[in-house]
C-alpha cells in the first residue's frame, strides 16, 4: 500500500480543518516546503497537496507553495483543490507535479473530467468527498444528488483510473475511517481506491490493504502524533 502524508495549505500555511469545516482550522506551520522535508527524512515517497482556498473559490492562492515544494524534488506529488481547467493541470504538471485531482469540476462538468482522464490517464485521479453517503462539492459546502458510490461508478465507466474517496464526517475527527464503504469501493472492478479521511491506526491501515485499498493519505495523525510516519511507512510499504 502506498501511503501519502497530507499537506492542506490555507493562506501559505499548513492547516487542518474538522470535518471540512473551514471555521475550525488548526494552523500546524507556515512553512510547507519543511513539511515536506520532515516526511522525506521519514521515508515517504509519496505527498497529498489540497490547496483549500482553491477548492473553495477556485483561486490558485498556494500555487507558489505548491511550486516549491515540487522543485525541492524526492517526492511524487499529487495536488487538488481548484483544479477545473486544462490550462490548470498543465500549470500543475509542469511543476513536476506526478498527477491532478479533479473534484468540483467532476460533478458540475463531467464530460470535462472524461475527457482530460482519457488525454492524460494516470495524470488525473478524481476525488470523492461524501457526506451522509453523496457527493459533496465546493469545498464541502454543497451536496449534490448522487451517491458516492454510483458516482465512482460512472467515473470508472468515463475511463478515471484513480478515486481518492473522503468520507467527511471522518475527516479531522479522529473517529477512525470508514472501513465499510472502502470495502464496497474496491468491488468496482477498474478502478484504484485510495483511502482518505480519519486513517489513524495501524490496524485500519492494515485492514484498508487487506480489503484491496491500493492506497491512503494521512493528515491529522500525523500532525497529532498518533501515527508516526516512519513506522507506518516501514510496515506498509517495506
Amino acid at each position: 500500500m502506498r501511503i501519502f502524508p497530507a499537506i492542506d495549505l490555507r493562506g501559505g500555511q499548513v492547516v487542518r480543518l474538522y470535518q471540512g469545516d473551514y471555521g475550525q482550522e488548526t494552523v500546524y506551520g507556515t512553512d510547507p516546503c519543511a513539511y515536506a522535508r520532515e516526511f522525506i527524512n521519514a521515508g515517504a515517497r509519496y505527498l497529498h497537496v489540497v490547496d483549500l482556498d482553491g477548492a473553495r473559490d477556485g483561486t490558485m492562492a498556494n500555487f507558489d507553495s505548491i511550486a516549491a515544494i515540487a522543485k525541492q524534488g524526492g517526492l511524487y506529488i499529487e495536488v487538488g483543490g481548484g483544479v477545473r481547467t486544462e490550462e490548470r493541470i498543465c500549470q500543475y504538471l509542469d511543476l513536476g507535479v506526478g498527477r491532478c485531482i479533479l473534484g468540483t469540476v467532476a460533478v458540475k462538468d463531467f464530460d470535462f473530467t472524461a475527457r482530460m482522464a482519457r488525454k492524460y490517464g494516470d495524470q488525473i485521479a478524481v476525488g470523492v468527498d461524501a457526506r451522509d453517503g453523496y457527493v459533496a462539492v465546493n469545498g464541502w459546502k454543497e451536496l449534490s444528488q448522487e451517491k458516492g458510490v454510483d458516482f465512482c461508478r460512472r467515473l470508472r465507466d468515463a475511463g478515471v483510473k484513480t478515486v481518492i474517496y473522503t468520507d467527511i464526517s471522518r475527516d479531522g475527527a479522529g473517529r477512525g475511517t470508514n472501513l465499510e464503504i472502502y470495502r464496497e469501493l474496491v468491488t468496482i472492478d477498474g478502478l484504484e481506491i485510495t483511502a482518505s479521511g480519519g486513517v489513524s491506526t495501524l490496524e485500519e491501515l492494515r485492514e484498508l490493504e487487506r480489503t484491496g485499498v491500493a492506497a491512503a493519505i494521512l493528515g491529522k495523525a500525523l500532525y497529532t502524533g498518533r501515527l508516526d510516519l516512519r513506522t507506518v511507512i516501514d510496515e506498509m510499504e517495506g
